[in-house]
């Protein structure tokens, strides 16, 4: 059998022609890009230049670098943000606005006190019995002076390095070792149903829109604030007072911690005392709806 005229291992050209002559090498490869298939001139474009993924990702890291460098300038406007500042004059604000309002409360008192004395000279035409009633009313609206017996309440937060003082209990919580606002409620209801006449809590009387209010370990009473210690000081039998204290439910509750955590608890006998009258002003606020 012949081998096949085009056959690459035959080494012979077309037959009838004699041997082909050898090649002249390998072709060399093309400087461009190889033409299209349908033969037009056009080139092929070419492909788009890619970044790498690390490049890009530095620069977004330098981008968000400097814009919270921006922010966090812009925000301190010049001052060290990591320093207490801020709060401390946020306290000094509350305990200023706190001391305007006990000045404004005394001149409130004063106001009041000259209405009435004017009121008195331009009301003789009336009765004794007027007279009287309107005078019980002052009296249990606690706008009057009151004088008596006392019974004073103090309460105070435990040491800051309280421990347990009594087995089976758990170590003290930081929320174990202050005054809490159901603490000094428990004393103000638990006197209430004693038989007091009147009550004083720190240096405000007590009246029936009055809401003692904690907030952190601050009290707010009628827009003043006070700081623990906090003393509760009641008018009316001090052996009734001092009953009512002992049979409250929620006292005894407050006792475990007074006798496990160190919470501070001290009632005392004050013999006579005058408690002042409210001076501040009885007027009702309350929300209204939007017409």
């Amino acid at each position: 059998m012949s081998n096949s005229a085009d056959s690459p291992e035959s080494g012979s050209g077309t037959p009838g022609t004699g041997p082909s002559a050898p090649s002249a090498g390998p072709v060399p490869p093309s400087a461009g890009p190889a033409a299209p298939c349908d033969g037009s001139a056009d080139s092929v474009p070419a492909r788009p230049r890619r970044f790498p993924p690390a490049r890009v990702l530095t620069v977004g890291v330098f981008a968000l670098a400097g814009l919270l460098f921006f922010t966090s300038f812009n925000t301190a406007k010049g001052t060290n943000l990591r320093t207490d500042a801020s709060l401390l004059k946020l306290s000094d604000l509350i305990q200023e606005r706190s001391q305007k309002n006990g000045r404004l409360d005394e001149s409130n008192g004063s106001l009041r006190d000259d209405v009435e004395s004017l009121a008195k000279r331009t009301a003789g035409g009336d009765s004794k019995a007027d007279s009287a009633r309107l005078s019980a009313l002052e009296k249990n609206a606690g706008t009057r002076p009151l004088k008596g017996g006392a019974v004073t309440v103090t309460l105070d937060d435990a040491p800051p390095n309280a421990t347990a003082k009594l087995p089976g209990y758990p170590e003290p919580q930081p929320d174990y070792l202050v005054i809490h606002q159901q603490d000094l409620q428990a004393v103000v209801n638990a006197l209430w149903k004693g038989g007091a006449k009147g009550i004083k809590v720190m240096d405000q009387r007590l009246i029936g829109t009055s809401a003692v209010r904690c907030v952190g370990n601050t009290l707010i009473l009628q827009g003043r604030v006070y700081s623990p210690p906090y003393k509760i000081t009641a008018v009316g039998d001090p052996e009734k007072l001092q009953d009512a204290l002992a049979a409250s439910p929620a006292i005894q509750n407050y006792m475990v911690y007074v006798n496990v955590y160190g919470l501070g608890w001290k009632v005392t006998e004050d013999g006579t005392v005058t408690l002042p009258g409210y001076n501040g002003t009885v007027d009702l606020h309350y929300a209204e709806p939007v017409e």
